[in-house]
């Protein structure tokens, strides 16, 4: 099995590397934000990933604010208003080569037996499905969910997933791709609902040894679930490494107030500022021969991704070469995170 494209790196939603940059009109409705103030705030956005060669971004799955809430109906209209802009987008995030997509919020359920909550949550991925459709983007351009609720029932919840999925719009089933968890439903089941629906499916890393309850095979699960995407598509996956440090919490004694300093063990659910090379490299290894990008979920978003870059470089230079790194871009790249990241001197011999 021979890779066939470059891989991508991306990350989501908030630039770090710039405090000026905005990811969304964050405004409250009083202020009346607007999905084209938003998009001027993308637009920003794409100059800077081009500059530092990032060819794929999560969007804010609040650029259009308020644009379905039930009690707001000065907002609705906002996504038609902005066909121009969003066009725009489209053109200059194709033109620059940016894959795009959105993960909306986890309010968004389609499992849940109240059918409030499922019409809610399908009316915002009908206006995120518009937005993407009013840009032009290509199929890769995709809203990612998670399954949602258990309810004490996991079959259950997994076939009112697929029950709903047969009502849904067509721009939504057309640009709906499906991602397992960390606490609720495993790789496997995400597959059992794609045999049911033909939903693409997104693997994440943590997660799977977070959840994997059927043990499966990492590799396996992995060609399985790329699979699922129609050939031509470049899929993608999202990678974080777990939070691992020690954390200290200072309590106090209600009746003394005396303060005790408490050690508190990591949570391997939690994302990572960074990411750990040596673990991603191990996983492209495993990986080698499979096409897909690479969304990195690190707390430190932008910043993750300008350090992980000469960090293959350095450490793994074959897996640099997946996403089109030469050794020579070297000096470039660490120049490039040393404009955003200060680094300690490590003191030579043990």
């Amino acid at each position: 099995m021979t890779q066939q494209r470059v891989s991508r790196l991306g990350f989501p939603v908030k630039v770090m590397a710039r405090d000026d940059l905005k990811s969304n009109d964050a405004r409250r409705a009083a202020s009346d934000p607007h999905l084209k103030v938003s998009l001027t705030y993308i637009d920003a956005i794409l100059d800077h990933l081009d500059k530092h060669d990032i060819r794929m971004y999560r969007m804010s799955s609040d650029l259009a604010p308020y644009a379905t809430h039930p009690d707001m109906p000065q907002f609705h209209s906002m996504v038609a208003e902005s066909r121009p802009e969003l066009e725009a987008i489209g053109r200059k995030a194709m033109d620059l080569g940016i894959r795009l997509s959105f993960h909306p919020s986890q309010f968004i359920v389609l499992n849940s037996p109240d059918p409030a909550l499922v019409k809610k949550s399908v009316a915002d991925l009908v206006s995120q499905a518009e937005m993407l459709d009013l840009m032009g983007l290509p199929p890769e351009a995709v809203l990612v969910i998670h399954v949602g609720g258990t309810y004490g029932d996991i079959p259950a919840a997994r076939q009112r997933w697929v029950d709903t999925w047969a009502t849904l719009p067509e721009p939504v089933q057309r640009r709906l791709v499906l991602e397992h968890d960390d606490l609720r439903f495993s790789a496997a089941d995400v597959l059992w609902i794609h045999e049911r629906t033909g939903v693409r499916l997104i693997f994440d890393y943590q997660h799977f040894w977070c959840l994997n309850p059927e043990r499966a095979d990492l590799r396996d699960t992995v060609e399985r679930i790329l699979a699922s995407w129609p050939a031509g598509q470049q899929p993608k996956m999202h990678f974080s490494s777990p939070r691992t440090e020690l954390r200290e919490q200072v309590r106090v004694d209600k009746k003394t107030k005396k303060k005790t300093v408490v050690h508190v063990a990591p949570v391997f659910t939690g994302h990572a500022d960074f990411v750990n090379p040596f673990e991603f490299a191990t996983l492209m290894r495993v990986l080698d021969g499979l096409d897909f990008d690479v969304m990195l979920e690190a707390k430190a978003k932008d910043l993750a991704l300008l350090r992980l870059r000469p960090d293959l470089l350095r450490y793994a230079p074959d897996v640099a070469a997946r996403f089109g790194l030469e050794p020579s871009e070297a000096p470039a790249l660490e120049a490039e995170e040393d404009e955003v990241l200060e680094e300690e001197e490590v003191a030579g011999g043990a």
